[in-house]
């Protein structure tokens, strides 16, 4: 809970010398399985809002069900002007910003699994799974008491786009990442247009053998964990 104290007060701060900006997560990916107690660090994309950006809080909150990331940017009071989304100022930001934000230790005297979710845009997917007002569950974690094995399987859910080459292959990105940077190759795509954007929910793992000619890629699951 520390780290959510921190952040609190960081807020406060900021309030006091700028504005709170609130974005919702477009991606997020986490480890598949982690031990109880031990904070593990939780891949996050949002948008950036068109401001002159002080910093970035991730937020996470933890109850007895869930770890819930509430991100919000620190930007100037000065309000600023933007044309098209583009700003005038290499200092403002407008695009999305490809960050972690840090889980705090959950418990488990047993194991058990943990709801993961963050602020979202609405969507016509991802609202049957809403629990909280405003926050999606992009998926689940597995606790356990014990170290888990080795496995480096994410899970990972978010808003992403996607496109299909001419040999069929189809690679995704959250949505505001540059291409290929932000790539990952979709295993099992299940949308068959040619381009295409949503909410996918799956995760990332290393296949036997080469997908498309990568070694890591993403498994989509449906229905969505």
């Amino acid at each position: 809970m520390r780290v959510v104290a921190f952040a609190l007060l960081l807020g406060v701060g900021a309030c006091e010398s700028g504005r709170i900006l609130p974005v919702s997560v477009i991606w997020m990916d986490w480890p598949a399985e982690v031990a109880a107690d031990d904070p593990f660090r939780t891949r996050l994309v949002v948008w950036q809002p068109c401001a002159l950006i002080r910093g970035f809080v991730a937020a996470p909150t933890v109850d007895a069900s869930a770890v819930t990331f509430v991100p919000y940017f620190i930007a100037d009071k000065n309000e600023v002007a933007c044309l098209g989304g583009i700003a005038a100022s290499e200092l403002l930001v407008t695009w999305s910003l490809d960050t972690a934000g840090m889980a705090p230790g959950l418990r488990a005297e047993v194991e058990r699994t943990y709801e993961m979710r963050g602020t979202a845009t609405s969507c016509a997917v991802c609202t049957g799974f809403n629990s909280v007002p405003g926050a999606a569950i992009f998926g689940t974690v597995t606790v356990r008491p014990t170290l888990p094995q080795a496995n480096a399987t994410r899970k990972a859910a978010g808003f992403v786009t996607a496109q299909r080459d001419s040999a069929g292959c189809v690679r995704m990105r959250p949505s505001g990442l540059p291409s290929p940077s932000g790539d990952l190759v979709v295993e099992n795509p299940v949308d068959t247009a040619a381009q295409w954007y949503g909410f996918v929910q799956g995760f990332i793992y290393q296949p036997a053998a080469p997908v498309c000619g990568a070694t890591r890629v993403f498994h989509q699951v449906l229905p969505p964990d």
